[in-house]
């Protein structure tokens, strides 16, 4: 009986290890499946006519490495053990590739993020929709920087090539989940800036919400806001940031929902997971609304300086307040926003 319970123990035991690695790889050919499929309809779906970023390059370059990063492990996942150039890969290079990965974009969200809130601090008062050539190879050599300098501090600290060498011997085929702290403290930190932005003009925007009415300008349907004109300029960063919160609440406003679900629960996202190309965006959108609102009084409010956004339009203009007739109306000192 004894000798029974063993057999069906170690055939048990034989069982999962056979096939632990098989759902592992699975499952993580099908995450980057649905995550490149999602980075891909994100760059396509935005808009066209926007002013080139460094932001904008980034996303491609991301959208690129996850690509790569699939096709790595479709190749390992369907030849299973391979030699090419001399080197034998096999399914434990699945786990290694996806955890050096994670580590690396783990370790960029700051250094993209301050890199694209001075480009746009810097650029946000340009009024041409496209940039010099040498803005443009500026961003290609800052992305490339970026992502080389990300693979050779994971790759050459000794820290993290212990730990690697230290899984290959002793668990090839776990894949460790590795959340990045930076991720999350960007999202925090966004979050509670969005709230106090809230908390500071929410009078405002409740005003302007209650006063909303769809219209039509131009052969297209637009959001009419009323509001007070004030020329002061104190007041004017105010009412820029009320509408600043609406424009970016009003296309952002299920992704900010979602990050506060997250953050709510604890969840931990693997870090190869965390930066993708719509956290970008979203993270893009904000830092543009930053820079508008602290160089207000720098930049002309012209039809070509609002297209730097490839999802959220900006653009506002300010015109008498009409009545259902499109007379003007008779209360003076009153505009309405156009978004």
């Amino acid at each position: 009986m004894a000798a029974i319970l063993c057999e069906n123990c170690s055939g048990q035991y034989h069982y999962t290890q056979v096939n632990q690695p098989f759902e592992i790889s699975c499952m993580l050919l099908l995450i980057m499946f649905g995550k490149v499929f999602l980075d891909f309809f994100m760059l396509q779906v935005k808009q066209k006519n926007v002013k080139v970023s460094f932001m904008g390059y980034f996303s491609v370059s991301l959208a690129l490495l996850d690509f790569t990063l699939l096709m790595s492990i479709f190749f390992i996942f369907y030849f299973e053990d391979f030699a090419l150039w001399g080197v034998r890969f096999t399914k434990y290079h699945i786990c290694l590739f996806t955890h050096i990965f994670s580590l690396t974009y783990g370790i960029l969200h700051y250094p993209v993020y301050i890199v694209a809130g001075l480009d746009y601090y810097v650029t946000v008062a340009q009024t041409s929709q496209f940039p010099k050539r040498s803005q443009r190879l500026l961003y290609v050599f800052a992305v490339v920087v970026i992502w080389i300098s990300g693979f050779f501090c994971i790759l050459k600290v000794p820290a993290v090539y212990e730990e690697l060498e230290i899984q290959n011997r002793f668990s090839p085929y776990q894949c460790p989940l590795y959340a990045s702290m930076q991720s999350y403290s960007v999202s925090v930190a966004t979050l509670l800036l969005i709230g106090a932005a809230l908390l500071a003009c929410w009078k405002e925007v409740i005003t302007m919400l209650l006063s909303v009415r769809v219209v039509s300008f131009a052969s297209e349907p637009v959001l009419m806001f009323s509001c007070v004109a004030n020329n002061n300029g104190t007041s004017f960063k105010w009412q820029l940031l009320t509408r600043l919160l609406i424009c970016f609440l009003g296309t952002w406003a299920p992704f900010v929902l979602l990050q506060i679900i997250i953050l709510f629960l604890g969840a931990r996202i693997p870090a190869y997971m965390e930066m993708n190309v719509p956290w970008l965006y979203f993270i893009n959108s904000f830092l543009i609304a930053a820079a508008y609102w602290c160089r207000c009084h720098d930049v002309e409010l012209t039809e070509e300086m609002w297209s730097t956004d490839p999802f959220v339009s900006w653009k506002f203009c300010f015109m008498p307040l009409n009545n259902e007739n499109t007379e003007p109306a008779d209360k003076a000192g009153t505009v309405i926003v156009i978004c």
